[in-house]
């Protein structure tokens, strides 16, 4: 059987989880580390952009008076506010079978084995191909509206997930909200009035939901990565060995901390 190394990290800051997940992709892509299951959390709370989106649409001042932090993410897609939720991230070698074919591909394959996770935990989810474009109030909030493949509950986002392929290796990582209020990050993000402040949160509302809406319940950090890897060795046919990051990785991801993810002129380039 297959193995894969399995990474339950501490909670860290924004940049340095950004660092650390664009390490380990390094790593794999090297062939010195094998293909990667990090479950991770974010401290303080922190709102990551996606690849390309513009930095104007955060507002600064409100985020400052949260103590929220800020990053960039390597990955696509719009803005997630990390806070009470777990953080999965699976780091591949793109001839890895899961990592085949087009991106809405690999999202599938990946998915399936979160759908058997998130089904052992007593929720019933799906992962459809996308049938329409949804019309957005606030189109820059990432649990907002859906993407092929996205994991929804009663209709509502459940996983937000962004994917980068860089010449050798597959990077996927997505924010599962555990608790705590969905539209929050529409306190952080610029709007004209609060008139469509409000109108933003609504709507997030209506799209978007966490586990303990769910299940009824307050899940606990640790008892659902413990889940997930269950079901996910399970779906994709591997042993998980819980490992920690080389000395290597560690060092790389400082790097990549410093020049990169905690860095103004990546984070507020566009």
């Amino acid at each position: 059987m297959e193995q894969w190394r399995l990474i339950v990290d501490v909670p860290a800051a924004g940049a340095r989880n950004m660092a650390v997940d664009h390490a380990i992709l390094e790593a794999v892509i090297a062939g010195t580390a094998s293909p990667t299951l990090r479950f991770y959390q974010w401290h303080p709370a922190c709102l990551s952009l996606g690849y390309g989106q513009h930095a104007h649409e955060v507002d600064l001042a409100r985020l400052t008076a949260h103590r929220f932090g800020v990053v960039r993410r390597p990955t696509g897609g719009q803005a997630v506010l990390h806070a009470d939720e777990l953080t999965y991230s699976i780091a591949l070698p793109d001839s890895h079978p899961l990592a085949q074919g087009s991106i809405v591909e690999s999202y599938r394959r990946l998915s399936d084995g979160l759908i058997a996770g998130l089904k052992a935990l007593g929720i019933a989810v799906r992962a459809e191909p996308r049938q329409q474009r949804i019309s957005s109030i606030s189109p820059v909030v990432c649990f907002e509206s859906t993407s092929d493949y996205e994991i929804t509950c009663n209709g509502r986002k459940l996983v937000g997930s962004a994917q980068m392929r860089k010449r050798g290796g597959v990077l996927q990582h997505g924010s599962l909200p555990l608790v705590g209020d969905a539209a929050r990050i529409c306190e952080v993000l610029r709007y004209d009035t609060e008139t469509a402040r409000q109108d933003a949160r609504k709507s997030v509302l209506d799209r978007a939901t966490t586990l303990e809406a769910e299940t009824h319940t307050a899940p606990l950090f640790y008892q659902v990565a413990e889940t997930l890897a269950e079901a996910l060795a399970a779906a994709y046919e591997v042993l998980f060995v819980r490992r920690v990051l080389d000395e290597d990785e560690h060092a790389r991801a400082i790097v990549l901390e410093d020049q990169i993810y905690g860095s103004d002129s990546w984070t507020f380039r566009r």
